[in-house]
């Protein structure tokens, strides 16, 4: 539904869920598949539309990130990686919340490649544990002269589709992929593409403001329900 109709990186709210009834490393294994699904719509609409040189020092900089990603996965017990997950779903909202209110409101500068990078390295970290980059990638270029609304749309998504597939890769590597976790993507993608189609129609009839309000209400809950399982 976020996707379809409301343009947020919520997408990761989904692990999230799974995550609190399932091994989240499983949970972050069947929702990769359905969000590369969902975000291959995005690529023709946006082609070449994007700020390459952002693109290419986050895609960079995510490189390393996503390799601690992985090396914490294979020493780390599940509690942990619920409580990474939990902590990226307290923090999204309330730095949505920063935003919103000019907490965080980053004066513009030319581009700058070494910020990039760094911001690439946390894209990179955060997606790979939670599906959740999307946060670091908005500091970096809207911190940035010159980008607009269609330029920063643009570079998100090259960005992110991108990195997801890097990341397909690595969960493969690591043995997260089964054939019993493919077939369970590909039962949910259907699925996935309703909640596109009720998206679209709900943008038309629900009030941005209270869509965010109760999604950002519900993901707090689910982050602190796996902060406390993961901790207890």
């Amino acid at each position: 539904m976020s996707k379809g109709g409301f343009g947020a990186g919520l997408g990761f709210a989904s692990s999230a869920i799974l995550a609190i009834v399932i091994d989240p490393a499983t949970a972050l294994a069947l929702m990769l598949p359905v969000l590369m699904v969902i975000d291959l719509a995005t690529l023709g609409p946006y082609w070449r539309k994007w700020h390459t040189p952002s693109a290419k020092v986050v895609i960079l900089g995510s490189l390393p990130g996503m390799a601690i990603g992985a090396a914490l996965f294979s020493v780390v017990s599940a509690d942990v990686i619920r409580v990474l997950i939990g902590l990226v779903a307290v923090a999204f909202p309330l730095f949505q919340l920063a935003r919103a209110r000019g907490w965080v409101s980053p004066k513009p500068k030319p581009f700058n490649a070494k910020a990039g990078l760094v911001s690439g390295l946390a894209v990179g970290f955060t997606s790979f544990i939670s599906h959740a980059g999307g946060p670091p990638l908005a500091v970096f270029m809207l911190s940035q002269e010159g980008i607009g609304k269609t330029q920063y749309q643009a570079t998100t998504v090259i960005v992110f589709w991108v990195v997801n597939a890097i990341k397909a890769g690595i969960y493969t590597a690591i043995g997260l992929f089964t054939l019993s976790t493919l077939g369970v993507s590909a039962a949910m993608v259907p699925f996935a593409l309703v909640g596109t189609w009720i998206g679209v129609k709900a943008h038309r009839l629900i009030p941005e403001r209270a869509f965010f309000l109760v999604t950002y209400l519900g993901l707090t809950a689910t982050g602190a329900k796996l902060l406390f399982d993961g901790l207890t």
